[in-house]
């Protein structure tokens, strides 16, 4: 961590863990990289039990060095900046997280219910470099969701895998159409729950859309030639046309339900 970011994440650190409701703050790890890069931020997870500042007061205890301030609707994410660098604080409730950690753990009829969210949240709570934590909560709920066991994965695999099917008939549709705007939505869709299916099959939380590339090519069990079909079907070639993409998006779809 560069020294300028390690100094604003103590600032943030310390403030927070003034308030009585905050059980941890966590991390992200788009902070790992160089201030310079895009995708820089500095993305703190601050879980709480009860209620935290209003909007105004967090604004204030932010300091007087914050520019560009706002939240959500919701408000439980905060971005600003702090000298040109940006700061998204993201506010958790540890009952939600506990809701949802339960559904993964002991509750396999819901998990419908996080289909759409997909397993980040997940990925964000077991890999987030700790700074800050009062008590051993984040480490029983990492516990819990380090230790998943095969139910949770093949439900959430065939979940998966059945959308990705779904989308694979909205891409052949949408070609045959001739529809360029759905192919290309229905064309994304598809080949990132493609690599989602992959994540469960291998029984791994999906990591952020800046990693998924990477991640997904390191995991251990893989479709065969699958490294070479995804970078063909990313590859804006123009001699790769829709007919062609469509029928490598069936192979790939092919060889990972085979797996």
């Amino acid at each position: 961590m560069k020294y300028k970011t390690k100094l604003l994440a103590e600032r943030f650190t310390k403030m927070l863990a003034q308030w009585p409701e905050v059980e941890c703050v966590s991390l992200n790890e788009a902070a790992q990289g160089d201030i310079l890069d895009p995708y820089f931020a500095l993305i703190l997870d601050v879980f709480y039990a009860g209620s935290i500042p209003d909007e105004e007061e967090r604004g204030r205890l932010y300091g007087e060095d914050v520019a560009a301030f706002e939240t959500s609707g919701p408000a439980d994410k905060d971005r600003f900046l702090i000298g040109g660098l940006p700061v998204r604080l993201e506010y958790k409730s540890t009952q939600q997280i506990q809701t949802l950690v339960s559904m993964a753990s002991t509750d396999s009829a819901s998990l419908w219910i996080i289909k759409d969210s997909g397993t980040y949240g997940f990925y964000r709570l077991t890999q987030g470099e700790l700074l800050f934590h009062r008590t051993d909560w984040i480490q029983d709920i990492r516990k819990r969701l380090l230790n998943l066991d095969d139910t949770f994965w093949v439900q959430m695999r065939y979940i998966y895998q059945s959308k990705m099917e779904h989308l694979l008939n909205d891409l052949g549709a949408a070609f045959l159409q001739e529809d360029d705007f759905n192919y290309l939505i229905s064309s994304a869709l598809f080949i990132k729950t493609a690599c989602l299916t992959l994540f469960c099959i291998n029984h791994q939380f999906e990591p952020s859309h800046r990693a998924y590339y990477k991640q997904t090519l390191e995991l251990p069990v893989l479709p065969e030639a699958f490294r070479a079909q995804l970078e063909s079907f990313l590859r804006g070639d123009p001699e790769i046309t829709n007919e062609r993409k469509y029928s490598l998006a069936q192979r790939i779809a092919r060889n990972i339900v085979a797996l």
